[in-house]
């Protein structure tokens, strides 16, 4: 190594001083066949070592990029760990990606080194070489299915790491030596967002900028290195890699990874973290099991949670409103403690921990609360990942289910004349990755970074979001039509997976459904409903009863709110496919791509407000349903009971 030693700290730094403070204490825990296998600081650091200095033997240099196609394992996080060392720049994709998608961040950044986790994800990266002509080495981890493989620039993980520690030895040596070149103002990460529109920008971070959010947020959340978190969403979020990667190197707590998807709320409750980042996807889906199994169990159990649930939010409602409480309400609060709440938590995984964050998207307020009054600290941010994701935080003792929390130390907000919301941050993003165009249009002269949503922030000091800005429209009557805080009620059903609603430039609004199947079937099954798959599942009138009935309730709700009393569901059609990320139609995290729906649909759409109430099967739609499945009467379009807000204020 050559070169004036850099100043300041970084990634490999971070690490180093990691193995030394807290050398034999956990870093990461991965389950693998059933068997929790646990990595210190020690062993974190050693391997990143010897995996550095094979990476240097192939050719890897400061300032080159290095793709990482993984799910959340600990070698993810070691081979990060070891490109950075060697002042690479990281750049986390997301591992359901098709071979297209991956295709434009690496050409965009010039990678020159990529670490794909399997045969699938190699087999992506060799789809696309040919368009990729940086790329110089594929580095695969699990070698399953590979050993016909004969393609020059191909090393396995494993033998990368044998030549790394005969190079280099035992220990961490080069990685000491190594990152002393690695200054605090060279590039750490590329985040390329899951992208709302086609394309997306890749936002360049310094490691100084990742850092400095990392340790602001440790501080005012007390995080510490006794703390354990379960990595389990998309490496290639930029929230992820802060929770498993920048976080830890901040504060030295331990990440956990579990075994695979589908079992993750098992391997949550055998973990119990402390510390989680959760998605309202996610917290949907568990209340939706909840409400599924209850209703199987029924008898006491079903009544002691209904009863359970019931007194939880008539207490969280008076305490919000500073009401005091009943001391009947208290006595049934304590004793639900002990038969409702604190069985759930254990159930849910939940029992130790003290603090979540939901992200991603916005989340219902009925939902927040739901889980706030079951003892669980689940909290809003809010954030972009050209931020360094957190910008505001609920801070303990004033969760607002309405707000998103106030400025952490060193966020400066301000807003457009249109109610843009502006940050200016230590941790905003450097640049878009090799486009000055877009970096000019997001990051101003005054170096605030325009997020594209609207919002304000109220007298208590606490932001509020209206929406999308591209995504806020008028009524025909110039009412404002914003519509996520609609969907996120809707959302709210365990019936509902999805929901679309339209109503700018309409006199109206709608909504597309996309039902939850296993949910809305166990429920046919109850009352005895044949069908055969999702698509007969949508078309059935008691299933439109069903949802209808909850939306009809949703609008009691917005009836009662006069920014949203006039944007009443007056229309609901279900879908008969699942939106899916895979179509185009969500993003890679599971929000809406709303402007691919209305073009996929649009004729769907254009019928609702026509007044239509059936529309052929082969308007709009590409494939319907499953195999065998044949329907000739069509989508159905159906009317929703809404609430007359003129004749309730007369008679109120």
């Amino acid at each position: 190594m050559t070169g004036q030693q850099a100043g300041s700290e970084s990634f490999p730094k971070l690490l180093l001083h990691n193995a030394a403070q807290r050398g034999a204490q956990p870093a990461m825990r991965e389950k693998r066949r059933g068997i929790w296998r646990t990595q210190t600081w020690q062993d974190y650091a050693a391997e990143a070592s010897a995996l550095a200095a094979a990476l240097s033997d192939h050719g890897l240099k400061k300032g080159d990029h290095v793709a990482f196609v993984y799910d959340n394992r600990p070698r993810l996080l070691i081979a990060i760990a070891a490109a950075q060392a060697l002042g690479a720049v990281a750049v986390p994709l997301y591992q359901d990606a098709s071979g297209e998608e991956l295709a434009e961040p690496l050409r965009s950044t010039g990678a020159t080194h990529v670490f794909a986790e399997n045969q699938e994800q190699t087999d992506k990266i060799l789809e696309v070489l040919p368009t990729c002509p940086s790329i110089r080495c594929i580095v695969y981890d699990n070698d399953r299915g590979m050993s016909q493989y004969k393609q020059a620039e191909l090393v396995g993980y494993d033998t990368l790491l044998e030549q790394g520690r005969k190079a280099s030895g035992e220990g961490s040596g080069f990685l000491k030596e190594a990152a002393e070149q690695v200054g605090s103002d060279d590039d750490a990460f590329v985040f390329f967002s899951s992208g709302l529109n086609k394309s997306a920008n890749g936002a360049v971070f310094t490691h100084a900028a990742l850092i400095e959010r990392a340790r602001v947020l440790a501080a005012t959340e007390k995080l510490t290195d006794k703390d354990v978190t379960l990595a389990y969403l998309p490496p290639g979020w930029a929230s992820q890699t802060l929770l498993s990667y920048v976080q830890p190197m901040a504060t030295g707590f331990c990440v956990c990874c579990p075994e695979a998807s589908d079992t993750l709320l098992s391997d949550l409750r055998e973990i119990a973290p402390s510390y989680l980042l959760v998605t309202p996807r996610m917290l949907d889906a568990i209340v939706s099991q909840v409400d599924t199994r209850m209703e199987e169990t029924g008898g006491l159990n079903l009544a002691l949670y209904e009863r359970g649930v019931k007194v939880a939010q008539r207490v969280s409602d008076l305490t919000h409103a500073g009401k005091s409480v009943p001391f009947g309400d208290r006595l049934a609060k304590t004793a639900c403690e002990i038969l409702v709440y604190g069985p759930l938590r254990d159930a849910l995984g939940m029992s130790k921990l003290r603090l979540a964050y939901t992200a991603g998207d916005a989340i219902d307020p009925d939902m927040l609360m739901f889980f706030r009054s079951i003892g669980i600290n689940l909290k809003q941010a809010y954030g972009a990942t050209e931020t360094g994701v957190f910008v505001t935080v609920q801070r303990n003792g004033d969760v607002k289910p309405d707000t998103l929390g106030t400025p952490l130390d060193g966020v400066e907000l301000s807003f457009s004349p249109k109610n843009e919301i502006l940050v200016r941050a230590p941790g905003l993003l450097k640049a878009y990755h090799g486009n000055a165009k877009e970096t000019a249009k997001a990051l101003d002269a005054d170096g605030w970074f325009h997020t594209g949503d609207m919002g304000h922030v109220g007298d208590d000091g606490h932001l509020r979001i209206v929406d999308r800005m591209s995504d806020v429209g008028t009524l025909k009557d110039g009412t404002l039509f914003a519509p996520r805080p609609i969907e996120n009620k809707i959302r709210f059903s365990p019936f509902v997976r999805e929901v679309v609603v339209y109503g700018d430039g309409q006199d109206h609004v709608c909504a597309l459904i996309d039902i939850d199947t296993l949910a809305v079937g166990r429920w046919a099954d109850t009352h005895e409903l044949p069908y055969m798959g999702h698509t007969d599942l949508a078309s059935q009138e008691p299933v439109y009863g069903l949802i209808g009935d909850f939306v009809a309730e949703v609008n009691g709700e917005m009836a009662g709110d006069p920014a949203l009393a006039k944007c009443q569901i007056e229309r609901i059609l279900l879908l008969p496919q699942e939106l899916s990320a895979d179509d185009g139609l969500l993003s890679r995290t599971g929000k809406l791509r709303r402007h691919a729906i209305a073009k996929r649909y649009r004729a769907l759409i254009d019928a609702i407000f026509a007044g239509a109430d059936n529309v052929p099967f082969d308007i709009g739609i590409e494939h319907v349903g499953a195999e065998g499945e044949v329907h000739t009467d069509g989508l159905k379009i159906r009317n929703v009971k809404t609430v007359n807000v003129s004749q309730m204020r007369k008679a109120a």
